[in-house]
C-alpha cells in the first residue's frame, strides 16, 4: 500500500457537496460541545465531592473517578467502534450524546457518592464522538484533506477542552451543579444539531462485521493485525504516552522550576491548548500535503523532542513562550499519523480502527501518570529535568517503526 498518496481531495469532503461540508462541521460541532461538557464539570468535582464524603477521602475519590472515565473509554472505545461499522457513525454517535446528556442531568442531582461514579461508568462508555467522527472523516475524505480534517478534529476537542473548565469555574460560583446542568443541556444541543443535520457517512449500509466485536479485547486483535498496522499502532501509542509528560507535570514542574502562582499556571496552560489547537486546525494539513504524511510525524517528533530537551534546561520564565510554540507545533504530527492509520485499514474497518486508537489513548491516559509521576518524584532530588528527557528517549522508539513504513 503506498501510504505517501497525497491526492488532492475537495474542500470540505469526498463528494465536495454542500452537505458533505455541513456533514464534516456537525461532527466537529459534537466533538467539541462533548469536549466542553468534560472539562466543564472538572473545577467543580472536588467541591461536589466534599458535600458527598469526608475531606480527608476527596483527594482519593477525585482520583478513582478521573481514572474511572479513562478505564471505561479504554473497554468501550472498541466496542463503539465496532457498532458504527455494524449500524452506521450516525446512530452511535446520537446514541453517545443523548447518553451523555442524560447522565449529566443525573450527575446533576447526584444524591450520593455511588450515583456520581456510575455517572462517571455511563460518560466514559458514551463517549465515543472522537473515535466515531475520526470513522466518519475517514469515510468521507482522502489524501490531503484527511490530514486537514483530523487536524480540524484535535483542534476542536482541544479548544472545547480550554473553555470547558472556564466555563465550569465561573458557573460552579453560582452552585456546585450547575456545571453538571450546563454539560447535559450542551450535550442535548449536540444530540439536536446532530439529529437534524447530520447525514450517515457509511453509504454502502451494514458491515459484515467479525464475530466477537462487542468483547473489547477481540475487537483490539482484530484491529491492529498485519506488521504495517501494528507498526503504526505502536508510533501512535508511543506518541500518546509521551504527550502525557506536560499533560500531567506541567503544573507541578512550572511551580518547582520557576515559582508559577496559580494565576500564571492557568494563563500557560490556557496558551499551550491554544496554540495546539490553532496548529491542529491550521498547519496539519498544509504540511501532510507539502511533506507527506509519514515525514511530517517525523518532523512532529523532532519538534516536540527539541521542545522537551529545550524545556529541561530551561531556567526563566520567558523562555517557556517560545518553547510552547515548539511543542505547538509539534502537533502536526498526530493528525498525519491518524490519516497513515486509516488508510492502512479498509473501509469496513474505520470504526474499529478509531475505537481502538481511542482505548489506546485512554491507555496511555492511565499508564502515564503513573510512570511519569513516579520517575519525577525518583530524580527530583538530583534535577527535575530527567522526565523531559525520558519522553525524548521514548521517542526515539518510533524512528526504526517509521523508517520501516513505505513510502
Amino acid at each position: 500500500m503506498a501510504l505517501e498518496k497525497t491526492d488532492e481531495a475537495a474542500p470540505c469532503a469526498g463528494d465536495g457537496t454542500r452537505a458533505g461540508c455541513k456533514a464534516l462541521w456537525v461532527l466537529f460541532a459534537a466533538v467539541a460541545l462533548d469536549a466542553f461538557g468534560i472539562g466543564l464539570v472538572m473545577p467543580v468535582l472536588p467541591g461536589l465531592l466534599r458535600n458527598l464524603t469526608h475531606a480527608d477521602q476527596v483527594a482519593g475519590h477525585y482520583g478513582v473517578l478521573v481514572s474511572l472515565y479513562a478505564v471505561m473509554q479504554f473497554a468501550f472505545a472498541p466496542v463503539l467502534g465496532f457498532l458504527s461499522d455494524r449500524y452506521g457513525r450516525r446512530p452511535v454517535l446520537l446514541v453517545s450524546l443523548a447518553g451523555a446528556a442524560i447522565d449529566y442531568a443525573i450527575m446533576a442531582t447526584a444524591p450520593t457518592l455511588t450515583v456520581l461514579y456510575l455517572g462517571r461508568m455511563i460518560a466514559g462508555i458514551t463517549g465515543a464522538t472522537g473515535a466515531v467522527a475520526g470513522a466518519a472523516i475517514a469515510d468521507t475524505t482522502e489524501g490531503e484533506a484527511r490530514a486537514r480534517h483530523f487536524g480540524t478534529l484535535g483542534a476542536c476537542f482541544g479548544v472545547g477542552m480550554i473553555a470547558g473548565p472556564v466555563a465550569g469555574g465561573l458557573l460552579g460560583s453560582i452552585g456546585l451543579h450547575a456545571p453538571f446542568a450546563a454539560a447535559a443541556v450542551m450535550n442535548g444541543f449536540g444530540f439536536l444539531f446532530a439529529l437534524f443535520f447530520l447525514a450517515e457517512s457509511r453509504k454502502d449500509g451494514p458491515a459484515n462485521a467479525p464475530a466477537g466485536g462487542l468483547n473489547p479485547l477481540a475487537g483490539l486483535r482484530q484491529t491492529l493485525h498485519g506488521p504495517l498496522l501494528l507498526r503504526l499502532v505502536t508510533v501512535f501509542f508511543v506518541m500518546q504516552l509521551v504527550g502525557q509528560v506536560p499533560a500531567v507535570l506541567w503544573v507541578i514542574f512550572g511551580e518547582h522550576r520557576f515559582g508559577w502562582d496559580a494565576r500564571m499556571t492557568g494563563v500557560s496552560l490556557a496558551a499551550f491548548g491554544l496554540l495546539h489547537a490553532v496548529a491542529q486546525g491550521v498547519i496539519a494539513g498544509p504540511a501532510a500535503a507539502r511533506l507527506g504524511e509519514r515525514r511530517a510525524v517525523e518532523l512532529g517528533i523532532v519538534l516536540d523532542s527539541l521542545g522537551y530537551g529545550l524545556l529541561a534546561l530551561a531556567s526563566a520564565s520567558w523562555m517557556v513562550l517560545p518553547i510552547m510554540l515548539l511543542l505547538a507545533a509539534g502537533g502536526i504530527g498526530s493528525p498525519a499519523l491518524q490519516a497513515l492509520l486509516s488508510r492502512a485499514v479498509d473501509e469496513e474497518g474505520q470504526g474499529r480502527l478509531q475505537g481502538a486508537l481511542a482505548s489506546l489513548t485512554s491507555l496511555a491516559s492511565i499508564v502515564g501518570p503513573l510512570l511519569f509521576i513516579g520517575l519525577y518524584s525518583l530524580t527530583l532530588a538530583s534535577w527535575d529535568g530527567w522526565v523531559w528527557i525520558a519522553g525524548i528517549g521514548l521517542y526515539l522508539l518510533c524512528v526504526p517503526a517509521l523508517r520501516r513504513l513505505p513510502r
